[in-house]
């Protein structure tokens, strides 16, 4: 009878393995929900103009909140005015699991930057509720705010913003002082929203490519891997001014010319390098900037971005040692200017892992890839272990009102989160 008993146990606990591993999300709710927040600062061209702090970001946030508080979330706005809904698990000590992403948008943006994961990780809670799922830790939802004016919420969660930054005006024409006031938070105790280490057992952030290679591949999944670093410097190419009409071609020290060669340098250079780096000159500047004077001096950025840093330099120093041949036979002077560096997040691999075998218990397909972009994540990664799921975008188009991710897609993007949510509840690490 004991026999008997044990086996009876373990075939309905294999069950519900399996009944746990075949619940999916629900693509209609999914594009519902889509459809209701891209109301919020509606553009006419089809996007959302749900810039941080504006009237539609008020409104939108709003929205969520509701959406929150009905599937039964313990909702708070926390001093930096991120949104927070938390649902108890069987042992309440136990660290945290959080997802989320963020619902502002660009000006002129799109309907899934950022809503996607942001709906999709109260999807899951949606679908834990529906299947009496209790988690033995507790987890907690993010609704970070600013994202796309800096990453500005998940900075005050990670305990990097500072008090100068709160003084910064952001899209809206607010600084982030006051439009931390208007959204709910309290800039004078912006501090008290920091979390330390060992408060999370996991970061999980869903969100859209922003990239064609999902799409063009056919993938359902992306594995985020990390988000690459970026550096960028302003470069002065410093040459003289001369009447372009009165100048001998072989007497000039012409400095958009040295320009355009170290341009030319740039592209050839991180072309030349296996790999997915990227470089990019994306500003430029002449002086005096009249058609018929010879530039005399022109400022121009550089930007490298990669998944490992000292691949990065290794890039800048290619490019600085072809700029000398540059010097040389223009006779035009190069310096270089340190303007920003955010270093690369690397991903958890347990986490990456975790979510390529949620991905194959769908019979979804996925592929290891890194983030050219910048997310929320990589200031959570700097206090608690992350990982990132991608789904596709279509043709890759992102910050626009052309952006588009099926229904489909994000169902499957919160069906991986999910079961990425439950392996890691059952993780002993």
């Amino acid at each position: 009878m004991k026999y008997i008993l044990t086996i009876a146990l373990l075939t309905i606990f294999s069950y519900n393995i399996i009944a746990q591993n075949q619940i999916k999300a629900s693509a209609q709710r999914l594009e519902a929900r889509i459809k209701a927040l891209s109301q919020y600062g509606a553009n006419p061209e089809g996007g959302v103009s749900r810039v941080a702090y504006s009237e539609a970001d008020i409104a939108g946030r709003a929205y969520v909140l509701q959406l929150m508080r009905d599937a039964g979330l313990e909702v708070r706005i926390d001093a930096a005015g991120n949104i927070i809904g938390k649902r108890k698990g069987k042992n309440n000590n136990l660290p945290s699991i959080a997802f989320g992403s963020h619902i502002d948008s660009v000006p002129g943006g799109g309907n899934y930057d950022g809503d996607v994961g942001s709906l999709g990780a109260i999807e899951c809670i949606e679908l834990m509720n529906e299947n009496k799922i209790v988690t033995e830790h507790p987890v907690e939802v993010f609704i970070f705010q600013n994202e796309e004016g800096g990453l500005v919420g998940s900075e005050a969660i990670s305990g990097i913003l500072t008090d100068e930054e709160l003084s910064l005006i952001s899209s809206s024409g607010k600084t982030l002082r006051q439009g931390m006031i208007d959204i709910g938070g309290d800039p004078n105790r912006f501090r008290e929203a920091a979390r330390k280490k060992g408060d999370f057992k996991a970061f999980l952030e869903l969100h859209i490519e922003q990239g064609g290679f999902l799409d063009a591949e056919g993938i359902n999944i992306g594995v985020v891997e990390g988000i690459v670093g970026i550096k960028q410097w302003m470069v002065t190419f410093q040459g003289k001014a001369n009447h372009a009409g009165t100048t001998p071609m072989d007497k000039r020290q012409d400095a958009m010319l040295a320009a355009a060669r170290f341009v030319v340098e740039t592209n050839r250079i991180a072309r030349s390098i296996p790999g997915r780096q990227v470089a990019t000159n994306g500003k430029i500047k002449a002086e005096p900037g009249a058609p018929n004077v010879i530039p005399g001096k022109v400022e121009m950025t550089l930007e490298i971005r990669d998944l490992n840093f000292e691949k990065m330099l290794s890039v800048f120093e290619m490019i600085k040692a072809a700029a000398v041949t540059i010097e040389n036979e223009t006779g035009v002077s190069i310096r270089y200017e340190n303007l920003n560096e955010d270093i690369p997040a690397v991903t958890d691999k347990r986490i990456q892992d975790m979510i390529a075998a949620a991905a194959k218990d769908l019979n979804l397909s996925y592929k290891y890839m890194p983030s050219g972009a910048g997310h929320d994540t990589q200031d959570m990664a700097r206090i608690a272990p992350t990982g990132m799921v991608f789904v596709p975008s279509k043709d890759g188009i992102s910050h626009s009102p052309k952006e588009y991710t099926s229904p489909e897609d994000m169902a499957n993007g919160a069906s991986v989160l999910l079961q990425t949510i439950l392996k890691l509840d059952k993780a002993k690490f």
